[in-house]
């Protein structure tokens, strides 16, 4: 396929009349839209106002699609502990399967390609068959909790990690690598020592599975496991293994210098949820302060409870803003910088090592946007109108390892408007709806 536009190929390279050639599932052409239909006259064309690479959700939660908007106005720990997780607890398997599939569908019709995406204890292969179905890139886990748990959702140790295991053994690496996975307890608040180390011990036995949990998100939760192990968090989890290259940390708000250290040191990826940390009032991750220190910082929507949209272009916009009020200096967190979170940063993060940027020889995960909108006029600034002025509903195409998920808008390989009214009808039947 030839997708030709103004070619956004990243943060740093911009074609005005440009093309994307792929075949199969890798990008092989990126150039000037002449010079590519020379090359390829043959090809199936598609015509865009903008052609980006897809945003990189680093950190999601896809099944608390149906609790968007039954927490608001709570902090974190009464949000998590007396709403989000007993809906999670609510959830039998197909509730499970179809609350992924709402996450999937908002994700892939606002431009995210690829997802990190933080499940639920029970029913996690509800969701990989969804991100199989419906065609996004993910790395997903389901979630370990074995202490301080609600009713429904307090697993055995041993337990826990057995079934994680036979989720890698089933799903790790499946559909030529577009589902990888990553073993993800919840935080150390609801993990005890014996299930962190168990998470290392079992990711170290399997090659690209990944770690993905909480830190350090709001002060109560760090005061909590200050009390429980005499340490702060980030050095709690690096003493238990849950540091390194091969770790995301989501949120990381409120770390000190030495924890910043461990973090660069180790090479931990961070994900920066703006909307989410704003909404709950946890607080400004010290985002500037990272990158300073080489820290791979990415981009999350976190889950519909405590942001009530996963459009990735609202985050870009928020991961801006918030920097620059928090630091009142407006050169803070560039635009450009900013969508390097959401595309490349993210992909690192995930440990996708050949998406988050059009590149020949890459994988074909791109989008198309339409900008013959008031809201997109003028552009002066292609950069400043995808972090600043773009949204998810901009979006028209949405192209995943050579596969058109979306095409004019609409989703081809699964029926949106099936999977929303049976979400409305499971959400208006759950003991925490309001």
């Amino acid at each position: 396929m030839l997708v030709s536009g103004t070619v956004v190929v990243d943060a740093e390279t911009v074609i005005e009349d440009g093309a994307v050639v792929t075949v199969d599932d890798r990008i092989v052409a990126v150039g000037e839209r002449s010079d590519c239909l020379e090359r390829y006259p043959d090809h199936e064309r598609r015509t865009y106002d903008l052609v980006a690479p897809g945003t990189v959700g680093a950190h999601v939660h896809s099944v608390q699609s149906l609790g968007r908007g039954i927490a608001d106005d709570t902090q974190l720990l009464e949000w998590l502990f007396e709403y989000v997780l007993p809906m999670e607890a609510e959830l039998d398997a197909e509730a499970m399967g179809v609350a992924a599939e709402l996450g999937y569908l908002e994700l892939l019709e606002s431009g995210t390609t690829t997802c990190i995406d933080h499940l639920s204890v029970s029913h996690a292969e509800q969701a990989f068959e969804a991100a199989r179905e419906l065609g996004i890139r993910g790395r997903l886990g389901k979630v370990l909790m074995d202490k301080d748990a609600p009713s429904g959702l307090l697993e055995d140790t041993d337990d826990a990690l057995a079934e994680s295991e036979r989720l890698i053994e089933r799903y790790h690496g499946i559909d030529d690598g577009r589902i990888q996975y990553a073993v993800t307890p919840r935080f150390a608040v609801s993990c005890s020592e014996a299930c962190l180390r168990g998470t290392r011990a079992l990711v170290d036995a399997y090659d690209g599975v990944r770690i993905h949990t909480h830190a350090s998100e709001n002060r109560d939760e760090i005061a909590t496991v200050e009390a429980e192990t005499g340490m702060r968090n980030v050095h709690w989890l690096d003493e238990v293994g849950l540091t390194g290259e091969d770790v995301v940390l989501a949120h990381c708000v409120w770390t000190d210098e030495s924890e910043r250290e461990v973090l660069a040191e180790t090479g931990t990826h961070v994900t920066y949820c703006p909307s989410s940390n704003m909404k709950l009032a946890s607080g400004v991750a010290p985002v500037q302060d990272y990158l300073d220190r080489g820290i791979n910082v990415a981009l999350g929507s976190d889950g519909p409870p405590c942001n009530n949209t996963l459009d990735p272009f609202t985050e870009m916009r928020q991961a801006s803003l918030l920097q620059k009020v928090d630091r009142l200096e407006p050169t803070a967190l560039p635009a450009r910088t900013v969508f390097e979170m959401a595309t490349i940063n993210g992909a690192k993060a995930a440990g996708f090592e050949d998406v988050g940027t059009l590149r020949t020889g890459w994988k074909a995960d791109l989008i198309g946007l339409e900008t013959d909108l008031t809201r997109a006029t003028p552009i002066h600034d292609v950069l400043s109108h995808l972090v600043f002025s773009a949204h998810g509903d901009d979006v028209r195409f949405t192209m995943v390892d050579g596969r058109v998920l979306v095409d004019d808008g609409e989703v081809q390989h699964a029926d949106p408007k099936a999977i929303r009214e049976r979400a409305r009808e499971i959400a208006s039947g759950l003991e925490c709806a309001p």
